[in-house]
C-alpha cells in the first residue's frame, strides 16, 4: 500500500532536505530522495527494523527507534527501489498516444514529468530512451539510462506508468543488452538493409536485385510474392493504393532485406525476453527516399505474414525531418502523405505512426494528432540537451560560449551521421553576441543544428591532461541548478505535447456528448 507524502512523518523529522514529491510510504517503509549540501542526491529509507532495509546500500543509523539508511543513487539502489515500488518499473504502453522524451545527460526526467503532468492525462510517456548510437557517443550504457530515468521518476513521484525505449537497435547483441536492463519498448532500425537502388534500377537490374533477395529468410518465393501484390488495389478511407508487378518488385527490393532483419530481431527479442511483456516499433525513417504508400502496404503485409507484431511504425515521410528544428517542406503535401499512411496503419493494425527526429516539429504536430486520430508516437531526444545548453547560457555564459565555439569546430565531422543542412558560415560567431544574447543562438536554425549534433564531442572532449573539457562542468552546473533546467524543459515540452493533448481532449468531449 502506498500512502501520500504527508503521511510520511518520521522521514521528514530526520531533517533531510527531501524532494517533496519523492516521499512515499509503502508497506510501512518510508522512502524519499534527499539533497546534500553539495547538491548531490541520496536515497533515504526509513523502516521499523534493520531487516527491512535489506537490498539497499548506504550509511545506517537510528532515528526515533527506527532504522534509517542514506545511500547513493547508484544502480544497486535503483534496482532495489524498483523491486519495492512497482510504479518505478517501466511497462508496455500499447496503442495509447505516446511520447518518447529522450535524455542524453541523465538529468532531464524531472522536467519531462512536469511537462506531461502540465498537459493532463492521455499521453503515455517514455522516460528512459536513448539510441545505442547516442549511448556510444556519451559513454553511457542501457542500464545507466534506465537508472537515471528511475531516479527522475522517483524524485517527481510519477505513479501513472511510463515506458522505456531501447531505441534504434541494429543487432541481436543490442537487444540482449536492453532486455537485461529491463526495457519494454524496442525500436528496431533496419535502415542498413534498405536498398535505395530500387528507386532508379532499370528493368534488368531490378529483376536481378529481386531474384537476389534472401528468399529463405523471407520464407517466400518470387512467384508467390508477385501473385500477392501484382494486381493489388486498395481503397482506404478515400485513399487509393495500387501495386503492379513493377511496383511490387521495387517495394520488395527496397525493403525485403529490412523485413527479414526485423523478423530476425523480433524473434530474438521474444526469445530473450521470455515471459516479460515487450512491444516493438519498426523504424525505416533514416533512409534517402520517402516510404510510398504502396511500400507501406508491402511492409505491413510482409511483417504480418512473418508473424511480427508491432505497436508503432516510423516510415520515411515526405519533406525533411532535420535535428532540432521545425519540419522543412510543404505542409499540405505532408498532410496528404501522412493521412494516407494513417489510413494504412488503421487498416493493417491498428498501430501507431511514429515521428522520429520528432522534436521541435511544431508546424506538423496538429496535422499528426488530427490525421492519426491519436494513434501516434512522438520521439524526441536531442532537444532536451539543447534545453540544458539554454540553462547553461543563462547560468554560465562563458561556459556556453566555449561550448559553442568548440561545436563549430566539430560540426564538419559530427554532421556526417545526421540529416542536417546547417551551414557554418550562416551561424553567428561566438564573439558576435554579448552574454545576454547567447540564448538566442538556440532559436537560430544554423546555430541550433550545430549545437544539436555535436553533443557527443562536447560531452566527451578531454584536455591534454585527460580531464573532461566541458562535460563535467556542464553536469555540475545543471546539478546545482535542477529547477532552472526543469523549468526550461517543462516549458519546451508542453509546446510539444499540447497539440496532441488538445486532440485527445476534443475527442473525449465528443464522446461524452454523444
Amino acid at each position: 500500500m502506498h500512502r501520500p507524502e504527508e503521511q510520511s512523518v518520521l522521514l521528514r523529522a530526520a531533517r533531510l532536505d527531501l524532494a517533496p514529491r519523492s516521499v512515499v510510504v509503502a508497506d510501512g517503509v518510508e522512502y524519499g530522495l534527499a539533497r546534500l549540501a553539495d547538491g548531490d542526491w541520496r536515497l533515504a529509507v526509513l523502516a521499523a527494523t534493520p531487516e527491512e532495509l535489506h537490498g539497499f546500500a548506504g550509511e545506517r543509523s537510528q532515528h526515533e527507534g527506527h532504522a534509517l539508511l542514506v545511500g547513493p543513487c547508484h544502480a544497486a539502489n535503483a534496482a532495489a527501489l524498483r523491486a519495492r515500488l512497482a510504479w518505478l518499473q517501466p511497462r508496455v504502453l500499447g496503442l495509447q498516444p505516446s511520447a518518447g522524451l529522450g535524455d542524453r545527460l541523465g538529468l532531464a526526467t524531472p522536467g519531462h514529468v512536469r511537462a506531461v503532468r502540465a498537459v493532463g492525462g492521455g499521453i503515455a510517456p517514455i522516460f528512459a530512451q536513448q539510441s545505442i548510437r547516442e549511448m556510444q557517443r556519451t559513454g553511457r550504457t542501457p542500464q545507466q539510462v534506465m537508472d537515471d530515468a528511475t531516479w527522475g521518476v522517483f524524485a517527481e513521484g510519477w505513479r501513472d506508468g511510463f515506458g522505456a525505449d531501447a531505441d534504434h537497435l541494429k543487432t541481436l547483441e543490442d537487444v540482449e543488452q536492453c532486455v537485461a536492463a529491463g526495457y519494454t519498448f524496442y525500436t528496431v532500425d533496419p535502415g542498413a538493409y534498405v536498398d535505395d537502388r530500387a528507386a532508379s534500377a532499370d528493368p534488368p537490374e531490378l529483376e536481378r536485385l529481386f531474384a537476389a533477395l534472401p528468399w529463405d529468410a523471407l520464407e517466400d518465393r518470387p512467384a508467390d510474392l508477385l501473385r500477392r501484390y501484382a494486381d493489388l488495389r486498395l481503397e482506404l478511407e478515400g485513399h487509393r493504393v495500387a501495386l503492379d508487378q513493377v511496383a511490387a518488385r521495387r517495394a520488395a527490393v527496397k525493403y525485403g532485406r529490412a523485413v527479414a532483419h526485423v523478423a530476425r530481431m523480433y524473434r530474438h527479442l521474444l526469445a530473450v525476453a521470455g515471459d516479460r511483456p515487450v512491444e516493438l516499433e519498426v523504424s525505416v525513417d533514416e533512409t534517402t527516399y520517402p516510404t510510398s504508400h504502396a511500400e507501406h502496404v508491402y511492409l505491413a503485409s510482409e511483417l504480418q505474414r512473418l508473424g511480427v507484431r508491432w505497436v508503432s511504425l516510423a516510415p520515411r515521410y515526405v519533406g525533411r525531418f532535420e535535428k532540432g528544428v521545425d519540419y522543412v517542406g510543404d505542409l499540405a503535401a505532408f498532410e496528404a502523405d501522412f493521412a494516407a499512411h494513417a489510413a494504412i496503419a488503421r487498416q493493417f493494425g491498428p498501430y501507431k505512426l511514429s515521428l522520429h527526429s520528432g522534436s521541435d516539429k511544431f508546424s506538423i504536430y496538429p496535422i499528426v494528432a488530427r490525421q492519426s486520430r491519436g494513434l501516434a508516437h512522438l520521439k524526441t531526444a536531442g532537444t532536451s540537451y539543447l534545453e540544458a545548453l539554454r540553462a547553461i547560457a543563462h547560468l554560465e555564459p562563458a561556459l556556453f560560449r566555449a561550448i559553442y565555439a568548440f561545436a563549430r569546430q566539430q560540426y564538419p565531422t559530427d554532421r556526417a551521421s545526421y540529416h542536417v543542412s546547417a551551414e557554418l558560415e550562416r551561424a553567428p560567431q561566438p564573439e558576435e553576441l554579448d552574454d545576454a544574447g547567447l540564448p538566442t543562438l538556440l532559436e537560430h536554425f544554423h546555430a541550433r543544428e550545430i549545437l544539436h549534433v555535436t553533443f557527443g564531442s562536447v560531452l566527451t572532449a578531454r584536455t591534454s591532461t585527460g580531464e573532461l573539457r566541458f562535460g563535467a562542468r556542464l553536469m555540475q552546473v545543471l546539478q546545482r541548478h535542477p529547477e532552472e533546467y526543469a523549468r526550461h524543459l517543462e516549458t519546451h515540452f508542453v509546446r510539444h505535447l499540447q497539440p496532441f493533448a488538445a486532440v485527445l481532449h476534443h475527442a473525449r468531449q465528443g464522446a461524452s456528448g454523444s
